[in-house]
């Protein structure tokens, strides 16, 4: 129970000092942080469905457009490739050609990428404060115990300075405890950022080559035609 004790939470704000507070509120920050990334990437957010993707394909090439602009905006809130495939296949029955299906995807496919990696990159950079906080806690505590038994009775000095340093490594301790999850919480996190995106630009680009070969451009329909 006493060595339980002696690493708990409570037991680093007890003698740890002011600086346990600012570590405290990065600590806070990055469990947010990780929670709701971990909410929107594994749980809202899911790798390619390739059966729904083979519907969307086949519906494109029986020249179902408006169907599979109806499937796929009913999937686009928390299926991202439905977004793309809806702002493709719209720019067809718009009649588009290559270069404006490609870049009516693009777009999407840039803000899909924005909203798969927001707030990541917070979590090294609090990792990273939580570290220098527990440094500067170390800093300070031994610059304060150092100090106090400068003029201190010769009888409390081994007391003051033993204070001083708990204080000191506390801070560390802490500054550690906050920072190490961030660190792993961001590698993990960023990794399936990168799948996800993998996953969409290659459902992506199945969905533009279905649509470019099935849908000429304009100037080529103006060819075709004699016009």
């Amino acid at each position: 129970m006493e060595a339980s004790h002696s690493f708990s939470i409570i037991r680093f704000f007890e003698e740890g000092g002011f600086w346990m507070l600012p570590i405290l509120a990065a600590q806070v920050f990055s469990i947010a942080i990780i929670v709701e990334r971990v909410y929107a990437l594994y749980i809202r957010r899911k790798p390619m469905d390739t059966a729904f993707l083979g519907a969307l394909e086949d519906d494109i090439k029986k020249g179902n457009l408006d169907t599979a602009v109806n499937k796929a905006k009913h999937v686009a809130g928390y299926n991202p490739i439905g977004a793309v495939v809806a702002a493709g296949a719209q720019a067809a029955l718009n009649l588009g050609g290559r270069e404006e299906i490609q870049g009516k995807m693009d777009e999407v496919l840039l803000v899909e990428n924005a909203r798969l990696q927001k707030r990541t990159v917070f979590l090294a950079m609090l990792g990273n404060v939580g570290t220098l906080l527990g440094l500067l806690g170390t800093i300070v505590g031994m610059i304060t115990a150092f100090g106090a038994i400068a003029t201190a009775d010769p009888v409390q000095k081994a007391s003051i300075l033993a204070a001083g340093i708990s204080e000191a490594m506390n801070a560390t301790a802490y500054g550690l405890v906050t920072a190490i999850p961030a660190l792993v919480g961001f590698t993990v996190l960023q990794s399936r950022a990168q799948k996800l995106f993998d996953d969409l630009n290659q459902a992506a680009l199945r969905v533009f080559n279905t649509l470019s070969f099935h849908y000429e451009s304009v100037p080529a329909k103006k060819v075709r035609i004699g016009k």
